[in-house]
């Protein structure tokens, strides 16, 4: 089965890739529009995403919209994550900018979580959700090369996200959670279709 992903983030479609290619899922880009994310939570915005590229491929397409959610900012920059201080930042830039905004939070103080929702829309208006949550702290600095994102100053068990192998985040990461959760819900879905 092929699932158009709504994402311009290779990133995403490596992990999407890695996790769902063993149920015989081919993930495949379009060159799609990117629509206005208005909604209010992570599972909104990734339906926002799933509906307007099934629309314009008519293919089924599954979207996911994730961020990290710090306590001690009253749970910023949740969905703005991939917009926040605006858009004249980069990856790092958001990351040095959460770390500024963190700079007087003492260690105790510093919890966060990141979450994946995923949605995938079919072109007869089926809807299948998932959800992933995983839950660490706050860095004081920036940690390892690898992930992306605010990956090198989320710590989980005395390791950033930044120094794990692919796999090792697969199994820990939100979107590894939510990918497996949506995998099951997809097979399900799938043999329901075969009947």
């Amino acid at each position: 089965m092929k699932l158009v992903i709504a994402t311009h983030n290779q990133h995403k479609v490596e992990e999407f890739q890695r996790i769902l290619a063993p149920l015989g899922v081919e993930i495949v880009t379009a060159d799609i529009s990117e629509p206005i994310e208005d909604g209010i939570t992570f599972a909104e915005n990734a339906k926002i995403k799933a509906e307007s590229a099934c629309k314009e491929t008519s293919m089924p397409a599954v979207a996911d919209d994730s961020g990290i959610c710090v306590d001690a900012l009253d749970g910023a920059p949740g969905v703005y994550s991939a917009r926040y201080g605006g858009e004249g930042l980069d990856d790092v830039g958001r990351l040095e900018l959460l770390l500024a905004n963190m700079e007087d939070v003492p260690a105790e103080n510093r919890q966060a979580h990141f979450t994946s929702a995923i949605c995938c829309v079919f072109p007869n208006g089926d809807v299948i959700e998932a959800e992933g949550k995983c839950f660490g702290t706050i860095a004081h600095e920036a940690d390892g090369e690898g992930g992306f994102g605010y990956d090198p100053i989320f710590m989980q068990e005395g390791l950033s996200f930044g120094r794990l192998s692919p796999a090792e985040k697969d199994k820990r990461s939100h979107r590894g959670k939510s990918l497996r959760e949506f995998a099951v819900k997809l097979n399900d879905y799938l043999n329901q279709e075969q009947r």
